[in-house]
């Protein structure tokens, strides 16, 4: 009987998904939201109808580059500081496996390059994003899946060791369609690796 995936990610998963179905077609089902999953609040609020009601086997969660938005341009205020998003990751991941008997992985947060970043905000004045707090993220979601066994999908390492300016947009945070193909097929060598 196939395993039944479900990807839950902002719109680097959206970018990726297809990609993932593809490569395992006929190993596993998949069921995605059609909406971004956004940020770490977003995921909990919508964790029962997204996990819990579902009947995964599996699921594959990401949450960060909306964690990471600045609340203003100019001002380094997070909209999900980094203390609060791990909490949110544990407390995600413990739900999940815990009291919903999940298998799940995590999947690190892609990188931004934060002068193209910058150069599309800046006219704007509405948000930023910094590959500093990226890294901060992706520290705590380590620590986080060390601590409860969590296989953890570093995606931040598949992108860079890509080639950032070969496969990301010129906004500094999405992908080209190679640079979500090369992430897809990342994320379907780490689910069958673990998981098939």
């Amino acid at each position: 009987m196939r395993k039944k995936i479900v990807l839950i990610g902002d719109s680097i998963r959206i970018g990726y998904q297809e990609t993932v179905r593809e490569i395992l077609a006929g190993k596993a089902d998949f069921w995605w939201p059609d909406a971004n999953g956004a940020h770490s609040v977003n995921v909990l609020l919508h964790a029962h109808s997204w996990i819990q009601h579902r009947g995964a086997d599996v699921v594959h969660l990401n949450a960060g580059l909306h964690d990471i938005r600045t609340v203003w341009y100019g001002r380094r205020d997070l909209l999900v500081p980094i203390e609060h998003y791990k909490r949110n990751v544990r407390h995600l991941l413990q739900t999940a496996r815990d009291a919903y008997g999940i298998r799940l992985a995590w999947a690190t947060t892609t990188p931004v390059r934060d002068t193209l970043h910058h150069s599309v905000h800046a006219p704007k004045r509405d948000f930023d994003r910094y590959n500093a707090d990226v890294l901060a993220c992706n520290r705590a979601a380590r620590e986080v899946c060390a601590d409860l066994d969590v296989p953890l999908n570093d995606l931040y390492a598949v992108a860079t060791g890509a080639g950032l300016d070969r496969i990301q947009t010129d906004d500094g945070v999405h992908f080209t369609a190679e640079g979500s193909a090369i992430l897809g097929r990342a994320v379907a060598q780490f689910l069958e690796a673990n998981f098939l």
